[in-house]
């Protein structure tokens, strides 16, 4: 009898995960899908009250998490919490900012906010949770929430689509460094995505046709098509990916 190969286990019973911006939206999500999975995962964001009702959502469901109120643009803060309580196993680095409007109108201001949070608070919280699990002699998966903005360019979009690039940079230059420790980085890159966040943009017929209309599978996302990309790339399903960029763009970007 032929032996058959067995597909590899998207289960994370006994990981630690750490999701970013895990209080609405995508990070949610995120969170979620990883606590569905097994996973004992630790929720950061600003808004504490939304943060401990994320909590109690994903434990009333069954699964285990905890809360964190954290700024992770405060980058000692946001480096001291994950040298106090990891290693984790998994980062979702879900928080992200946008401030958009005419490259001719971009304010100071508006470009340290946006890359505040984009690239420096995702750069250290990767290096972070990397470097316990140096210190610890474990592998573990980081991914980057980039966007499809991280490989086009886009109208009223210069800041937002510079620190998404930049993060595919930094994503491929870590997995470098990174691998020899069994330490796999990569980004899930969404097309625009219906989320509370999102819906005044959506609320808008002109808008959300064009949108349709450039996505090849003529229809926005929904949070639920991030976390499969999520949970593969956290499990053992993704053992030979790092370095890249997996889109769930619908096909916004294939021409």
């Amino acid at each position: 009898m032929t032996d058959l190969p067995r597909t590899p286990s998207f289960r994370l019973d006994s990981k630690r995960a750490l999701v970013t911006g895990a209080s609405s939206g995508i990070g949610l999500a995120c969170a979620a899908a990883l606590a569905q999975a097994g996973a004992d995962v630790t929720l950061v964001a600003r808004g504490a009250d939304r943060l401990e009702a994320a909590r109690a959502a994903i434990t009333e469901a069954g699964g285990r998490a905890e809360a964190q109120p954290l700024d992770i643009s405060d980058t000692a803060a946001l480096q001291g919490f994950i040298a106090g309580h990891g290693p984790f196993d998994v980062l979702v680095n879900a928080a992200g900012l946008a401030r958009h409007g005419p490259a001719l109108q971009t304010t100071v201001a508006d470009f340290d906010a946006v890359t505040s949070v984009n690239i420096r608070a995702a750069y250290f919280a990767a290096q972070a949770v990397a470097q316990g699990l140096v210190a610890a002699e474990k592998p573990g998966s980081i991914i980057q929430i980039s966007s499809q903005m991280g490989h086009v360019g886009g109208i009223d979009r210069a800041v937002y689509c510079a620190t998404k690039h930049a993060v595919e940079g930094m994503t491929k230059a870590m997995a470098l460094e990174w691998g020899p420790h069994g330490i796999r980085v990569n980004t899930v890159c969404p097309t625009f995505i219906l989320t509370p966040l999102t819906q005044a943009t959506f609320d808008n017929p002109d808008r959300r046709a064009w949108i349709e209309r450039n996505i090849a599978l003529g229809r926005v996302g929904g949070v639920g098509d991030v976390m499969g990309a999520v949970l593969y790339l956290a499990s053992e399903a993704s053992a030979l990916v790092t370095g890249t960029a997996l889109r769930v763009d619908g096909g916004g970007t294939a021409a």
